[in-house]
């Protein structure tokens, strides 16, 4: 049995990303915006991968399950987030914040190992044209998927077992969300364990990742100079320009938060979360989307389609 004077924590109070009212209301347009265009332009790309046959290829298979990822990624904590702006005193309950916090962490961390195998998709179209579908077969692309799945609930499951369990009372989070760093700073009992396996699976789910996508991309440009049509060449780029700006965008915000230790919280650690959490889930689609004349053509064959009958 605990302290006879141990405050037990049934819930957290959110600083939220400024305690400014006119800073709120900035904050709420913006995120609205940025959330819509997450949950309709990821839900408009789903909807198309699964109903364009022309789509189903192992390229939009997994750009489908990105969109997937992002869009339960964004709707996990943008709408809290929002009424949150409207809210003096932002709490959330205990084991809500537990939930919102493991989706988030299996998600960003299928993530970081699906950009990879994207990766690696685009270097067997490139490098490998002839035996694209032969390499890329659908067995190999789901068999991917589920082991990148399979390890982040691994990496999840291991982060809930080591959770501390003691909080004395303590249940400020100083974030606009619930998040794993800023979590384990309330903690009154010792979270040495916690923290070592947060930096030692921030470092397998993102350096091995990064690294065999700079490797990757360093073998597909090589194989791209060397294509004598200019025109050969820069199909071939811009196959793959979606894809690095993703990857840009969502790997360089993540290892400033993750990999480079921090010992408190901060508002720069906000706005680092917001951009691998809000603004990466918002470019995905609008990246994949407005420079890719195949959606382009999927959403005018399902949707023109429709309207004309």
């Amino acid at each position: 049995m605990g302290p006879p004077n141990e405050t037990v924590v049934t819930e957290f109070i959110l600083i939220g990303l400024s305690e400014d009212p006119r800073a709120r209301a900035v904050f709420f347009g913006i995120l609205l915006f940025a959330y819509l265009i997450s949950f309709l332009g990821n839900g408009l790309i789903i909807v198309l991968s699964i109903a364009d046959p022309r789509l189903h290829t192992p390229m939009y298979f997994f750009i489908c399950i990105l969109s997937s990822i992002d869009f339960i990624l964004s709707s996990n904590i943008l709408p809290e987030v929002l009424v949150n702006c409207f809210l003096t005193r932002p709490a959330v309950s205990f084991y809500k914040c537990l939930i919102q916090m493991y989706i988030g962490l299996f998600l960003v961390s299928t993530e970081c190992v699906l950009l990879a195998i994207m990766a690696y998709d685009r270097f067997a179209a490139i490098c490998q044209p002839l035996h694209y579908m032969q390499i890329m077969s659908w067995r190999l692309c789901i068999s991917l998927v589920a082991v990148s799945m399979a390890f982040s609930f691994v990496v999840t499951l291991v982060t809930v077992l080591l959770q501390p369990t003691d909080f004395c009372g303590q249940n400020i989070i100083n974030h606009f969300a619930c998040e794993l760093q800023s979590f384990l700073k309330l903690a009154c009992s010792d979270t040495r364990a916690s923290e070592l396996f947060m930096h030692i699976s921030s470092l397998f789910l993102l350096i091995p990742p990064f690294g065999f996508i700079v490797v990757t991309y360093g073998r597909i440009g090589w194989a791209v100079m060397l294509i004598r049509s200019k025109e050969g060449r820069k199909k071939a780029f811009s196959t793959c320009s979606s894809h690095i700006a993703v990857v840009s965008v969502f790997y360089g915000t993540i290892m400033i938060m993750y990999v480079k230790p921090q010992k408190t919280s901060s508002d720069q650690d906000k706005m680092i979360a917001l951009m691998y959490g809000v603004l990466t889930p918002m470019l995905n689609p609008v990246i994949y989307s407005l420079r890719n004349r195949d959606v382009k053509g999927a959403f005018w064959r399902v949707f023109g389609r429709k309207m004309s009958e």
